[in-house]
This record gives structure tokens, C-alpha cells and sequence, in this order.
């Protein structure tokens, strides 16, 4: 993979004193959410300083919600959601599950793109929150010479707190750059075929796998206040699609998959139903075997590995429910790699060869 130590070369005819120019390449640059540096008080407490002042995500007015941060969120929630962190963190790396992902998607989705393009692409990955920063990676494309960049957010379904976010920040870094390179956005994926065959797949691994067919699939979104979808965030139509699709794909009646939302936070009602709701209400009702699926997120992290397979796991077995199957993230699994590959190789159009 190329990057900011390929040679520069003076340009063709140009004066001896010109300054060298990198070969020019398309850079290819992934984005997750973000992740702490560690699970101990400091480290939390900028993480979630960071992303909680986003405006995206939190739009109350600063004057009335920073001090409620900063005095008080920010002084008890980097130890509840530090444990939290530490009962998944990948301790022989020493990071997170979602920062081993993505780095492990990163180097996938290269070699697929060297693969085809050889090195006239870079393929990279930022975080919106916590490092690597959208705006160092940024840099380093322009500095090693790529004069086109593809930002892809790795969330299927857009949403103002998530795409647009990432966006924002990928926009802020460009403003910086003395020579802009030319920059496009990837729109979001939610329906697409081999997104939806990817889930498909994973799905019916799960199913293959479990001592007894599940009788329900609750399809956990990431959840936001109605507020936002009656404002114009088409986030919960885009989750509700991408569940019809795949249960057209798998073949199912509509009493064997539902649509959920989980994480919800502040004193606003969200999306509803509530995932830690739901799978209790399913096991008083006698559904005792169900899967989870969490189709917004591109990768495990701590809403998935922390939330849904502790907390809601919990939810559902204390109303009685017994078996209880999380289906992972699609990670990196190589039908989701093939699936981003697409998606990048359709949004590249005209760039390259």
C-alpha cells in the first residue's frame, strides 16, 4: 500500500528548483465511530467529552448542556462505561474490539482494492471520535500524494448522529488542505444486494449452528429520538427497509423477524420498541428461544458485545427467557468485504481504470 514515504518527483519540464509532487492516487478512506485509548478514567473522560458535545449528537443548547456534562455526566460516566469497556477489551492488543475490527476490515478491503487497482489507491481508516482523527489521516493522503479521496462511514443507515458527523468532520479536515483534493461521500448501503446477502448469510450460519431453530429474530437498530425522524432523519426507514429485505431474502413470514432500537439515553422518548423491552415482553409471551442481530453496526463494539449480549441477554433471560443467540457484526467477514468493495468500486466511478 502506498503511503506518505513514496518517493516525490520533481514534475516533467518543470524548473530545477520546482518542489517534487507525489504520484497521484485516489485515497480510499474508512470511518467508524470512535473508541477510547483506554478503559481508565482519563482516557474515557475524553472519549465521551468528545462525543457527547457533538451538536449532531446531542442538540440541546451548549449553555444548558454543558455544565450537565461537565459536571455531572462527565463525573461519574467514564467509570460506569470504563467497566463496561473493560469486560470486552482485546488486552493482548490494548485496545478495543471495534478499533482490532476495523483495522482488520481496513486490511481486507486494500488487498481487495490492490488487487484491482494496484497502487494507484490507498486505502486507510479514521475514527470520528478518539484516534486515529479524521483530520490526521486526511494529511497523510494529501501528503502522500492522493488527489481524489473517497470517504466512506462504515454505517449502512444514515443518520444525522452518524453519517452526517463523520461527514462534518471529514469536511473540517479539507478545510485545512492548501492544495483540496477532489472528494466524494458514500451514501449509505442499507439495501444493498450484497449487503443484504452478507446479513442473509450470517443469519443462516447462526441458524445452522444453534441447537434449536430460534423462533424470532429481533433486528436491534441503534436507536435516536422520534424528535429526529420527524424532523427529517430518514434513519428509521432505511433500519425498517433493510429488515424487510432481509427477511424477503430468508425466505420468513412476518412473524418470524422484528424491527428494534436499543441505547437509549437522556429523557426524551426514542424509536420504538425498545430492544431491552422487547426481548422480555417476547419471553413472557412464551417465545423462550430468540437471536439477536444488530445490522447498523459494521463492526462489534461496546453496543453489541457490552449492551446487547450482557444487558438485553440479561433482560431477556430474567422474564424467562432460555436460549438466547447473538448473531455477531459482519466484521470482516469476507461476504462484507465483498460488499464494501462494491459499494467503493460504484462510488469510484470515472475515477480510475
Amino acid at each position: 500500500m502506498l503511503d506518505a514515504t513514496t518517493p516525490a518527483q520533481r514534475p516533467t519540464h518543470a524548473p530545477n528548483d520546482h518542489p517534487k509532487v507525489k504520484t497521484e492516487r485516489v485515497g480510499i478512506l474508512l470511518a467508524n465511530l470512535g473508541t477510547p485509548d483506554a478503559y481508565t478514567y482519563w482516557p474515557m473522560r475524553r472519549y465521551l467529552n468528545e462525543f457527547l458535545s457533538d451538536r449532531r449528537v446531542i442538540d440541546y443548547s451548549p449553555w444548558k448542556w454543558q455544565p450537565l456534562l461537565q459536571l455531572i455526566i462527565l463525573s461519574k460516566r467514564p467509570f460506569t462505561s470504563g467497566a463496561a469497556y473493560k469486560s470486552i477489551w482485546n488486552e493482548e492488543q490494548g485496545e478495543s474490539p471495534l478499533m482490532t475490527i476495523t483495522k482488520d476490515q481496513t486490511a481486507k478491503v486494500s488487498a481487495a482494492m490492490q488487487a484491482r487497482y494496484g497502487d494507484q489507491v490507498m486505502v486507510d481508516f479514521c475514527m470520528r471520535y478518539g484516534n486515529p482523527s479524521t483530520k490526521s489521516k486526511v494529511r497523510a493522503m494529501v501528503e502522500a500524494g492522493c488527489r481524489k479521496i473517497l470517504f466512506f462511514p462504515l454505517y449502512p443507515h444514515y443518520a444525522g448522529a452518524t453519517s452526517a458527523t463523520a461527514n462534518d468532520a471529514f469536511f473540517r479536515a479539507l478545510m485545512d488542505e492548501k492544495w483540496q483534493p477532489s472528494a466524494r461521500t458514500v451514501d449509505p448501503y442499507f439495501d444493498h444486494p450484497l449487503y443484504i446477502e452478507a446479513l442473509a448469510q450470517s443469519i443462516e450460519r447462526a441458524y445452522a449452528k444453534a441447537p434449536k431453530r430460534p423462533e424470532i429474530l429481533v433486528m436491534s437498530y441503534h436507536g435516536m429520538p422520534e424528535r429526529y425522524l420527524m424532523e427529517g432523519d430518514p434513519y428509521h426507514c432505511q433500519c425498517q427497509k433493510t429488515t424487510r429485505l432481509v427477511k424477503e431474502r430468508l425466505g420468513w413470514g412476518d412473524t418470524e423477524i422484528t424491527t428494534t432500537f436499543q441505547s437509549v439515553f437522556g429523557p426524551e422518548e426514542w424509536l420504538k420498541p425498545y430492544t431491552v423491552k422487547h426481548v422480555a415482553e417476547l419471553a413472557k409471551q412464551g417465545k423462550t428461544n430468540i437471536a439477536v442481530a444488530a445490522p447498523a453496526f459494521s463492526a462489534d463494539c461496546i453496543e453489541t458485545l457490552e449492551e446487547i449480549n450482557e444487558e438485553i441477554k440479561e433482560s431477556f433471560e430474567e422474564a424467562g427467557g432460555e436460549h438466547f443467540t447473538y448473531i455477531p457484526c459482519l466484521n470482516d467477514d469476507d461476504a462484507h468485504i465483498k460488499a464494501l468493495s462494491a459499494v467503493i468500486e460504484e462510488n469510484m466511478g470515472g475515477w480510475l481504470e
